[in-house]
């Protein structure tokens, strides 16, 4: 379905490449092109800080409305950019993978210790967010038994163990969580590869648990990163939930 923006004009029309297109008669000339394309550019970087905040905050089952209202923005000039819901989820959360990605190949490098890298990691990511918006792919988890079934690379526990574990081939049964598109797989390889490095570090140390997995990992991301109206408060719910959760990751002597 087609949404007009509520602020068009019949005067003018943008296309799709971002140029502007006058009516016979407006009397706007192509020096009037500029300052509309910079506008367009503005409009884009509103709409996606403002999709981040609401999926962010309400899930990505969240209304395109509710990020048009909140980038102040009228709804056309959000599906003019992004024709379908699924389009601006997809592209939210590969940005989002990448940061973490990132976020853990600057841990890797920086860290020497394999403890203080992985859990610099984890610090860096709840502080920005990310567990909020991690794509829906990367948190397909079920409970199976860990002797056998297809794994996650670098996703290795104990024989015998029981753990929640990612699984890239099934549905997810959330009417509010979009298709994945196949292009997005090569993002979330990524991730879980450098993330899968870390974790062999820690337990190869002998400093992270023997059952802890990559899908716990970003679980902790993801649980550590609540969502609160108090930005104060919930910088501090999040630093101390997640040092709970780090507390119960790393092995204890026997």
């Amino acid at each position: 379905m087609h949404v007009q923006d509520s602020h068009w004009s019949p005067a003018s029309a943008v296309t799709a490449g971002g140029m502007t297109m006058s009516a016979p008669g407006s009397g706007r000339d192509a020096s009037r092109t500029t300052p509309l394309r910079v506008d367009a550019q503005r409009n884009l970087e509103h709409v996606l800080r403002a999709a981040r905040e609401v999926f962010g905050e309400l899930g990505y089952g969240a209304p395109m409305e509710d990020v048009a209202r909140r980038a102040r923005v009228g709804v056309g000039t959000v599906y003019r950019r992004f024709p379908s819901k699924d389009v601006l989820v997809r592209r939210i959360a590969e940005e989002e993978t990448s940061r973490l990605t990132d976020q853990a190949r600057a841990a890797l490098g920086q860290e020497d210790e394999p403890w203080s890298a992985l859990s610099r990691f984890l610090r860096t990511s709840v502080a920005s967010g990310a567990g909020r918006l991690l794509p829906p792919q990367v948190l397909r988890v079920s409970v199976e038994d860990g002797a056998g079934g297809p794994r996650v690379p670098q996703q290795r526990t104990q024989p015998g163990t029981t753990e929640l574990r990612l699984v890239p081939d099934q549905p997810v049964a959330v009417a509010s969580v979009p298709a994945v598109a196949a292009e997005d797989d090569a993002g979330t390889a990524a991730l879980l590869e450098v993330v899968g490095r870390l974790v062999d570090r820690a337990r190869a140390a002998g400093e992270l648990r023997a059952d802890v997995s990559v899908s716990d990992v970003l679980l902790v991301i993801a649980t550590a990163a609540p969502s609160l109206p108090d930005a104060a408060q919930q910088a501090a719910a999040s630093a101390r939930l997640l040092d709970i959760l780090l507390e119960g990751l790393r092995s204890r002597p026997a």
